[in-house]
């Protein structure tokens, strides 16, 4: 697979994501919130031109050498084929954890991170919300993860496409049976769980790091659980209203929250 194919297959499951989100939400909405459409399809047409211009398909190409090069866990010892794939979402998912959790403890990088939590109205669309910054930070972190592990290209894939849906979905405004919420919050990461993370109460705020898998908050203490039957206020306290020019100039200024 070349990195344009790569790219050209990211954007078709991207679309499938968010479309698959919204039919959820239309079919089980929680509180029925339009979202800030605008400044979050604005903030993603800009991360597509800037993180395009810098990157494009750089993860899998940073997969292609470090196969090649004999880099990496998986290239320095004998793994079974069939661990490679599971073991490689379970890790990138865990370093996007850690990731997650450092742009909420580290003031500079929640500077570019709370652009992502300024949204008031918790939406599909919320999923879009994210400052190229934020994007272009990540990008180090990213690429040493998959070149540490030696993450084959295929397993960048899978990855990838699982990350994608999963996060359209956890940020839906989506309300899910209580069966179905239970049993599927003890391994992944369900909206209820991502919504209790973006509360405005600051306290609280920091839990539910996950994205895929919520058991790596269950094992380092950062799980807080919530249901669909709560009603979560989101947002940054104090702040609401905000522009696609305030949005992208908001790590320049002082926001509260």
């Amino acid at each position: 697979m070349t990195e344009y194919d790569l790219r050209v297959l990211r954007l078709i499951l991207f679309a499938f994501a968010v479309a698959g989100a919204l039919v959820l939400q239309k079919l089980s909405p929680h509180s029925r919130s339009p979202g800030s459409i605008r400044v979050n399809a604005g903030l993603w047409l800009v991360n597509v031109a800037v993180t395009g211009t810098i990157c494009g398909a750089c993860v899998c190409s940073a997969a292609r050498w470090a196969t090649d090069s004999g880099i990496g866990l998986f290239n320095w010892y004998s793994i079974p084929a069939w661990a490679v794939f599971p073991v490689s979402v379970a890790f990138l998912d865990l370093v996007s954890y850690g990731w997650h959790r450092a742009n909420h403890a580290i003031p500079f990088l929640w500077r570019w991170h709370q652009v992502h939590h300024s949204d008031t109205a918790f939406s599909v669309s919320t999923a879009l919300r994210f400052h190229p910054g934020e994007l272009v930070l990540s990008l180090p972190v990213r690429l040493a993860a998959v070149v540490a592990l030696g993450v084959p290209v295929a397993a960048v894939v899978i990855f990838e496409v699982v990350f994608t849906f999963a996060n359209a979905i956890e940020h839906g405004d989506i309300d899910l049976p209580s069966r179905v919420e239970a049993a599927g919050s003890r391994l992944l990461v369900t909206p209820a769980l991502h919504r209790w993370h973006h509360t405005t109460d600051v306290h609280e705020r920091d839990s539910n790091f996950g994205t895929i898998f919520s058991v790596w908050d269950r094992w380092l203490g950062t799980y807080a659980a919530n249901d669909s039957a709560t009603a979560v206020r989101t947002g940054l306290p104090g702040l609401s209203g905000v522009t696609l020019g305030a949005a992208l100039f908001m790590p320049l200024r002082r926001t509260p929250g």
